[in-house]
Order: structure tokens, then C-alpha cells, then sequence
């Protein structure tokens, strides 16, 4: 059973799922980073500051005067503000993966296309009829 485990774990594609999840992680705080560094203060300039993240609608007649004293205060509160955050960033995330993979893609059909060119300059070489009529010319000799 140990040695199943080894064999599992040697796999190209285990090794190439963590790699991806490892590289997922960083990308993650790289994109969080830009969402919430750059991207969210820009949508508060062109909103007029409206921060969507302590929108909220008190369910409990109390009226704190934030999200967070009320979520201190125990009150029910409907944070729709957080979902417009979360789907905000969302959507942000998904953009810059899509280009990513747009950008890849790009590279990869260059590359393609590169080595399709490379392989038509190439000299062909003999056919296996060639080479077996050659061996029948050897064999006759």
C-alpha cells in the first residue's frame, strides 16, 4: 500500500496539481492586492466614495452606526454590501485570470505556429517505402 502511495504521489499530474494550487495561492494575494489596492479606491473615486463593503441593512430596529457594531452588537443585519464587494472582486478576479489565459494561449499558438514553420523548412527525410526498397536492394545484393 505504501508503495501505491509513492506511485500516486510520483505522478506527473499530482505533482503538477500541487505546483498549480502553490502558484494559485500567491496569484490569489496578487489579485487581492490589486482589486483592494488599486481597482476598489478607483470605483470609490468615480461612486463618489461610497465604500460597499459597510452597506447594510439592520434587521433589528437598533441602528448602529456601522456593520461592524452591529455585527459586534449581535444584531441581525442583511450585508448586501459585502455580497456586492464579493462579487466585485469577483468579477475582477475572473477578468484578470482571462486575460492571463488569453495572453498564454497567444503564446502558445506563436509558438505553434513557429515550430509548424520550422518542421515545413525541415528536409524530409525517406519515406518507409524508400527505406524498404533500400533494405529489399541490400537484401538482393
Amino acid at each position: 500500500m505504501l508503495n501505491e502511495f509513492k506511485a500516486f504521489i510520483a505522478k506527473g499530474n499530482v505533482v503538477d496539481l500541487a505546483v498549480g494550487i502553490i502558484i494559485g495561492a500567491a496569484f490569489t494575494a496578487i489579485v487581492n492586492s490589486l482589486v483592494g489596492d488599486l481597482i476598489n479606491p478607483i470605483i470609490g473615486l468615480i461612486t463618489g466614495g461610497i465604500d460597499f463593503s459597510n452597506l447594510f441593512i439592520d434587521l433589528s430596529g437598533t441602528n448602529p452606526v456601522s456593520l461592524a457594531a452591529a455585527r459586534d452588537a449581535g444584531a441581525p443585519v442583511f450585508a448586501y454590501g459585502s455580497f456586492l464587494t464579493a462579487v466585485i472582486n469577483f468579477l475582477i478576479i475572473a477578468w484578470v485570470v482571462f486575460l492571463l489565459v488569453k495572453a498564454v494561449n497567444k503564446l502558445k499558438a506563436a509558438t505553434a505556429k513557429q515550430e509548424a514553420a520550422a518542421a515545413a523548412a525541415a528536409p524530409a527525410g525517406p519515406t518507409e517505402v524508400d527505406l524498404l526498397k533500400d533494405i529489399l536492394a541490400q537484401l538482393k545484393k
